[in-house]
């Protein structure tokens, strides 16, 4: 059991039965009210954003969730398909709803954790989404060359990664080059001096 103002982000809670992901949290406290935790929740199961808020009476139920070990093989159609580490031949397919907007940075080969979740009148655990690492490292698959003189963004420009994905970066960075981003904000973070196979 979570006391009100240990729902931060990050934590997974159960509410109305159902796993939900913490996004946002504020403890509010008035002259005239008890303090209350003014949070936003990500539901696991259709990805839908609701605020709610806790009150200092009340606990909460942290959802139990396990994670295992898999495999990102292809994307489509919004069907994103994935293995067993261990046994390449045991395939399955993930919702992008599920997976959420973390999904343009998977890349072929990618190993990630799938969330599990039993619901209290099952048996069997299913997969309510993934976590992946915050920074992943991507090829550049297209990037215009830099104008000398060109500051007048800051010094950046627009390159497309090998996702599709496109995100700013510096003038020093080409095509060819791999650079880590940091998945949770969809920013260039460095340039990666390896190249990718």
């Amino acid at each position: 059991m979570l006391e009100y103002n240990e729902v931060k982000p990050g934590k997974y809670i159960l509410y109305n039965k159902e796993p939900y992901e913490v996004l946002e949290s504020h403890v509010a406290r008035t002259q005239m009210r008890k303090p209350q935790n003014q949070t936003k929740l990500r539901s696991m199961l259709n990805g839908r954003v609701i605020p709610i808020s806790f009150h200092s009476s009340e606990r909460i139920i942290e959802a139990d969730i396990d994670t295992r070990p898999i495999k990102f093989i292809y994307e489509n159609k919004g069907q994103y398909c994935f293995s067993e580490i261990k046994d390449a031949s045991k395939r399955f397919f993930i919702d992008s709803a599920i997976i959420g907007p973390q999904a343009k940075f998977l890349r072929g080969d990618t190993e990630v954790s799938a969330l599990m979740f039993t619901p209290d009148d099952s048996d069997e655990a299913k997969i309510i989404g993934i976590k992946m690492p915050v920074k992943m490292e991507l090829l550049v698959k297209e990037a215009p060359p830099a104008v000398r003189g060109n500051t007048v963004q800051g010094g950046t420009k627009q390159v497309t990664l090998e996702t599709g994905v496109v995100v700013n970066v510096p003038l020093f960075v080409n095509e060819g080059d791999v650079i880590r981003v940091n998945i949770e904000t969809g920013e260039y973070v460095e340039r990666v001096d390896k190249k990718l196979q």
